[in-house]
C-alpha cells in the first residue's frame, strides 16, 4: 500500500487504493452498505481513523502537482493571461484557498511542495528527477502529508546555501525516514537539530538576532496587568522550565487531594491559570520570601554537548550544537557554554559515543543521578515526550508486586496520564541496551495490536540520526 505510485500510470491510483483501504476498514461483516459512525467501535475506529489519514496523504500527493501547475499557468509574467487571473483571483495561492477552503498559507505550501517533487525537464530537454526526490518518494507513496513534506523543503532550502550537497541529500532520506507517523509539532524537533547539524554556522547568528528581538511589555486595562512578551532560549529556557516545574507540582498536589472531584471548590484551574499563578508565585518570593519554598523539587535545566564541542576554544571553527532538555531548538556552543557557567543549570558533557563523561557540579546524590541519567535516555516523558519536569521516574516491574530494583534499567520517566494509561490498559515496557544509551519500546497490549508490534519511545523518537 505504501509502494510509490508510478507517475506514468493512473494518477488517481493511489486514491482509489486508499479509499479502497477505507472502505474496508469501514465495513463490518463484509459486503452491503456501510454502517453509520456510531457502529464503528473500538479497533475498528483505529483503522478507519488510519485508512483517513492515508487517504488524505494520497489526495495530498495529487493535489501538490496540481497546485504547481496552476502556479506555473499563472506565473507574474503572464499578467492578465494568468490562469489565477482569468478566473478572477489575485494569485496563485488565493485561487486554490477560496476553492479548497484552506488558508493562503496552505496553498502556498501545497505549491512549494509540488514544485519540489515534480519531475524536471533540462535545458536541453532530457528528464530530471525532483528536485527534492526522497520527499518526492515519501509525498507520493502516503508515507507524509503536505505539511510535514513542506517542513522538510522549507529547511533543506534554507540549509542550501551553506550545507554540503551530500549533507542536504543524507539529512532530506534520513527526515523522511523518521518523519511517518510523528505529528507535525515531534517532527519541528528533528527538522530543528538536522538544520543545527547541517548549518552550526548559522545557530550564533539567528541567536543574536533572537536577543536583539527579545521582549516584555507590561500595561494595566480593564482591571487586568497585561504581559506581552517574547524572549530568546537562553533567557527564556529558565523561565518555561521553572514555570513547568510549579505547574506541576500544583498539579500532582490536586491530584492527590482526596476530595477531588466531590468538594465544589475543588482546584479547577486551566493550565493558563496555574501557569499565570506559578509567575506570581515566584515574583512573590523574589520579593518577600527568606526560604526557598517554591515547589521546585526535581525540576532541573540540563544543557547537553559533546566534550569535542565543550573543548573547541576557536570561535572560527566551532561546528557544534548544544540541546536543552524541554527546548526543540539547538543551541550554539558559545551560548550552551554561558548558560552552564549560571547556578542552577547543569552541563551534561558526552564523549564521541554518546556516554555521559560529566553531570556537572550538581552531581551529588544517587537518586539524583539517576534522574538525570534517565533524562538523558528518555528526554522527559517517555512516551509522549512531556517535558522532563513534568515526569517521575517509575519502576517497570513494580517496587511492591514485582520486587523490580531501582535502577536505570528497571527505570522510566512518565507523565502521569501515561503512567496511569500503560498500567490501566495493559502496556509492556522494554528497555534494550545498557544505560543512558538505551532504547526504550512501548509494547501495546492485544487488542490495540494484535502482533503487539513494539513503538519506540523516549529520546530516540526525536534524535536526528546523523548527528
Amino acid at each position: 500500500m505504501n509502494d510509490l505510485i508510478d507517475d506514468t500510470s493512473d494518477p488517481l491510483a493511489g486514491i482509489d487504493e486508499a479509499v479502497a483501504a477505507l472502505r474496508a476498514a469501514w465495513a463490518v461483516g463484509g459486503e452491503g452498505s456501510l454502517p453509520p459512525v456510531s457502529a464503528l467501535k473500538g479497533s475498528q475506529l483505529i483503522a478507519v481513523n488510519e485508512a483517513m489519514g492515508l487517504l488524505r496523504r494520497r489526495t495530498d500527493a495529487v493535489h501538490a502537482p496540481v497546485a504547481a501547475e496552476i502556479a506555473r499557468e499563472s506565473r507574474p509574467e503572464l499578467g492578465s493571461d494568468g490562469l489565477a487571473k482569468k478566473q478572477g483571483y489575485r494569485n496563485t495561492a488565493v485561487l486554490i484557498a477560496a476553492t479548497t477552503g484552506t488558508s493562503t498559507g496552505d496553498a502556498v505550501r501545497l505549491v512549494k511542495v509540488g514544485e519540489a517533487i515534480a519531475p524536471r525537464t533540462t535545458l536541453t530537454g532530457e528528464s530530471a528527477p525532483a528536485r527534492h526526490p526522497h520527499v518526492a518518494e515519501a509525498h507520493n507513496s502516503g508515507r507524509i502529508g503536505r505539511d510535514g513534506a513542506a517542513a522538510i523543503i522549507t529547511m533543506l532550502d534554507r540549509a542550501a546555501l551553506r550545507a554540503d550537497r551530500e549533507d542536504l541529500d543524507q539529512a532530506e532520506r534520513i527526515l523522511c525516514d523518521q518523519a511517518a507517523g510523528l505529528p507535525l509539532d515531534q517532527l519541528a524537533k528533528l527538522i530543528a537539530r538536522a538544520e543545527a547539524h547541517l548549518d552550526p554556522d548559522g545557530l550564533e547568528p539567528r541567536e543574536r538576532d533572537a536577543r536583539g528581538k527579545r521582549s516584555l511589555v507590561m500595561f494595566e486595562r480593564d482591571g487586568m496587568i497585561h504581559f506581552n512578551g517574547k524572549l530568546d532560549i537562553e533567557s527564556g529556557a529558565p523561565v518555561k522550565t521553572a514555570i513547568e516545574a510549579v505547574v506541576t507540582a500544583d498539579m500532582r498536589a490536586a491530584l492527590d487531594d482526596p476530595n477531588r472531584g466531590s468538594d465544589p471548590d475543588s482546584d479547577m484551574r486551566s493550565i493558563p491559570q496555574r501557569q499565570a499563578d506559578a509567575l506570581a508565585l515566584m515574583a512573590r518570593h523574589v520579593l518577600g520570601c527568606d526560604h526557598n519554598d517554591l515547589p521546585l523539587a526535581g525540576a532541573t535545566l540540563v544543557v547537553r554537548m559533546s566534550l569535542e564541542d565543550l573543548e573547541n576554544d576557536d570561535p572560527a571553527n566551532s561546528t557544534g550544537h548544544a540541546l536543552i532538555d524541554g527546548i526543540n531548538q539547538p543551541v550554539s556552543i558559545s551560548t550552551a557554554r554561558r548558560m552552564a557557567a549560571g547556578g542552577g543549570i547543569i552541563p551534561c558533557v558526552l564523549d564521541s559515543q554518546g556516554e555521559i563523561l560529566d553531570w556537572g557540579r550538581e552531581k551529588r546524590l544517587f537518586t539524583r543521578a539517576q534522574r538525570l541519567a534517565l533524562v538523558e535516555r528518555d528526554g522527559g516523558c517517555a512516551m509522549c515526550g512531556l517535558p522532563p519536569g513534568m515526569t517521575r521516574a517509575h519502576h517497570i516491574r513494580w517496587w511492591k508486586r514485582d520486587h523490580g530494583p531501582t535502577d536505570l534499567a528497571n527505570g522510566v520517566l512518565l507523565c502521569e496520564s501515561c503512567h496511569h494509561r500503560i498500567h490501566d490498559n495493559g502496556w509492556d515496557i522494554q528497555v534494550d541496551g545498557v544505560g543512558t544509551r538505551a532504547t526504550v519500546w512501548f509494547i501495546p497490549p492485544r487488542h490495540v495490536d494484535p502482533a503487539r508490534t513494539p513503538r519506540l519511545g523516549g529520546r530516540a523518537r526525536f534524535d536526528y540520526l546523523a548527528a
